[in-house]
C-alpha cells in the first residue's frame, strides 16, 4: 500500500506541475487558467488525502503490534 500511495502522491505532484503551466497570471479568472487553478487546488487536496491515510496507516499498525 505503502507503494501505491507513493505512486499517487508522485502523479499528483506531476498535475500540479503540469498545470502551473496552464496559468496565465494576466487573467487567473478566465480559460485555461480557472481550469488550472482548480487543478492544482484538487491535485493539493489529493496529497493531503493521501498523507492522512498513509499516515493512518502507520498508527493503525504500531496499535495492533
Amino acid at each position: 500500500m505503502k507503494i501505491f500511495t507513493t505512486v499517487l502522491i508522485i502523479f499528483a505532484f506531476v498535475l500540479i506541475i503540469f498545470n502551473i503551466t496552464l496559468l496565465d497570471f494576466d487573467n487567473l479568472i478566465k480559460g485555461d487558467s480557472l481550469v488550472g487553478l482548480i487543478g492544482i487546488a484538487a491535485s493539493i487536496c489529493a496529497v493531503l488525502i493521501l498523507l492522512i491515510f498513509r499516515m493512518s496507516k502507520t498508527i493503525q499498525d504500531k496499535t495492533q503490534n
